[in-house]
C-alpha cells in the first residue's frame, strides 16, 4: 500500500532498483562516506494525527523571532517597510496567482500590462530611459549588469567599490567566472568609495564602474562624482540602489547613471524569512537591446486598440538559444505585481513619506544608541535609514541575547566584512516606533555594559 507522503510502493521500489541494477537502496549511497552517514535510525517520535502534527509545527514555527512579533533592526539588503493590506488580496486573484509566461499577448493582457505599468514606474524612479521586467534579485540583477557593461563597451574589467553589498560582488564573481571578466575592489575605508583609489582602477580595460547609495554601510555615495570618473575612462557607471529610497534622493539617472540596479523587496514585497524577492533593472536607451530578462512594449492591435507584448524577444534564449543576452529567461512577476501595487497605492506623496519618516527615524535610533557608553558610529558619511554601529563586545552575542527580548537588534558583520567584526548594521524603516527604538536603546545598554 502507497504511503500517503511516500507517493511509490515498496514493489515500485524494487522494479526501480532492478532498472538500476541495485539490489537494496543502500547500494545506491555507496559513493557517500561512511563517516557522512548516519548509522542510526533517525530519532523521531511517534507518528501524530493531523491536527496534533499541524498543531507541532506550528509551535516549531512560533519558535522563529519574526519581525511580525519583534521589533525588527534588521537591513543588509531586505526591510521590515509596511505592505498595505490590499497587496495580499489583489495578487492572491486566479488571474493573477495561475498566470504563465506570456507569450501569448492575446490571453494576457493583464499580465502584460501590469509588467509594463511595473517598468515605467521603475524607469521614473530610477532616472533611467527604460526598465525590463524584473530580475530574480539585486544580487543577480548586479551580475547581470556587469555581464552586460562587457558585452556592450567589449571590455574585460569590473570595478566594485567595496561599498557594494558583500553577498551581491559574491553573486557578481560567481557570474563573471565563466567569461573570465576580472573584477577589481575600490576601497572604502571611510564607509564611502575612496574615488581617487577607484581613479587608479579605473582604465582602458574597465567595462563598469559599480557604486551602491546608500551603501551597505548605510552611506550616501557620491554619484555624480564617480559617473565623471567612469565615462572620463570610457566605462559605463552601475549604480545599486534600494527603490524604496528613490521617493526622497535624486534619481540616479539624473546623476549619471548608466544601468540602476536593485533589490525591489521594499516595494511591498514581505520579508518571508529570506525570498522570494524581486530584482530593479534599468538602463540607457542606447542599451535597450543588451538588457537581460523580458521587456514588455505598448502597441496597437489591427483594429487600431491599445495592447501590450514582449518586445525585442530577439534578446531572449526561447528565440536566440545560445546567443540570447542572458541565462535569465523569466521575471519575478507575482512579485512585482506586488511592487506595482504598492507604488499605486502609496503615489508619489506616499513614497517621499516612507522615505522622510525612515530617515527620520533612523538618526534619531543612531542619537538613542550612540548614548550607550562604548557604543559609537563606525563611519561619519551621510546615512539615510541605515548605518554601521561598533560596539564594545562581540555583535553577534549582543544580537542574541536582544533577540530573546524580542528585539531583532541588526546585523553583526563580522561574517560578511573582518575588518567590522566588531559592528552591527542596524537599519530603521518607518514601522519602528519611539517606543521601539527606547527599548532598543536601553535593551542595548544593559548588554553591553
Amino acid at each position: 500500500m502507497a504511503s500517503r507522503y511516500i507517493a511509490n510502493t515498496p514493489r515500485e521500489q524494487r522494479e526501480m532498483l532492478g532498472v538500476l541494477g541495485a539490489s537494496s537502496l543502500e547500494d545506491l549511497l555507496v559513493k557517500i562516506p561512511p563517516k557522512a552517514r548516519l548509522a542510526r535510525p533517525l530519532a523521531l517520535p511517534p507518528a501524530l494525527d493531523e491536527t496534533a502534527l499541524i498543531r507541532h509545527l506550528q509551535a516549531l514555527a512560533g519558535r522563529n523571532a519574526d519581525a511580525d512579533a519583534s521589533a525588527c533592526f534588521l537591513g543588509a539588503g531586505a526591510y521590515d517597510h509596511y505592505v498595505p493590506s490590499p497587496i495580499g488580496h489583489l495578487v492572491a486573484r486566479g488571474e493573477f496567482l495561475t498566470a504563465y509566461t506570456p507569450y501569448q499577448p492575446e490571453a494576457s493582457q493583464g499580465t502584460l500590462r501590469s509588467i509594463y505599468e511595473w517598468q515605467t514606474m521603475i524607469a521614473e524612479l530610477t532616472g533611467m530611459d527604460v526598465a525590463n521586467a524584473s530580475l530574480y534579485d539585486g544580487a543577480s540583477s548586479l551580475a547581470e549588469a556587469a555581464l552586460m557593461a562587457h558585452a556592450a563597451t567589449g571590455r574585460g574589467e569590473v570595478v566594485l567599490s567595496r561599498g557594494v553589498n558583500p553577498l551581491y560582488r559574491r553573486v557578481t564573481a560567481t557570474y563573471c567566472d565563466g567569461p573570465g571578466l576580472r573584477l577589481r575592489e575600490a576601497p572604502a575605508p571611510e564607509g564611502v568609495t575612496d574615488l581617487a583609489a577607484a581613479r587608479k582602477l579605473v582604465g582602458p580595460r574597465t567595462a563598469a564602474l559599480v557604486v551602491q547609495t546608500p551603501n551597505f554601510y548605510g552611506c550616501l555615495e557620491d554619484v555624480a562624482a564617480a559617473a565623471e570618473l567612469a565615462h572620463a575612462a570610457g566605462a559605463l557607471l552601475v549604480v545599486v540602489a534600494d527603490p524604496v529610497n528613490l521617493g526622497v534622493l535624486e534619481a540616479p539617472g539624473r546623476l549619471g547613471a548608466d544601468i540602476v540596479v536593485g533589490e525591489g523587496q521594499g516595494l511591498g514585497v514581505p520579508m518571508s524569512f529570506g525570498g522570494p524577492s524581486l530584482g530593479v533593472f534599468a538602463a540607457t536607451q542606447a542599451l535597450v537591446r543588451r538588457m537581460p530578462g523580458r521587456l514588455v512594449g505598448a502597441t496597437v492591435d489591427r483594429d487600431g486598440a491599445r495592447g501590450f507584448v514582449l518586445t525585442l524577444q530577439t534578446r531572449e534564449q526561447h528565440i536566440r538559444r545560445a546567443r540570447a543576452t542572458s541565462n535569465i529567461c523569466t521575471n519575478v512577476a507575482l512579485c512585482a505585481l506586488m511592487g506595482t501595487i504598492y507604488l499605486a497605492i502609496l503615489g508619489r506623496q506616499g513614497l517621499v513619506r516612507v522615505g522622510e519618516l525612515s530617515a527620520a527615524k533612523a538618526h534619531y535610533a543612531a542619537e538613542r544608541l550612540t548614548r550607550v557608553p562604548g557604543v559609537s558610529l563606525r563611519f561619519q558619511a551621510p546615512f539615510l535609514k541605515e548605518f554601521t554601529l561598533r560596539l564594545p563586545k562581540a555583535p553577534e552575542r549582543v544580537a542574541a541575547r536582544l533577540a530573546k527580548q524580542g528585539i531583532l537588534a541588526g546585523v553583526p558583520l563580522k561574517t560578511l566584512d573582518r575588518a567590522l567584526a566588531d559592528c552591527l548594521l542596524v537599519a530603521v524603516t518607518e514601522r519602528r516606533t519611539r517606543e521601539e527604538i527606547d527599548r532598543f536603546a536601553d535593551a542595548l545598554g544593559k548588554a553591553v555594559a
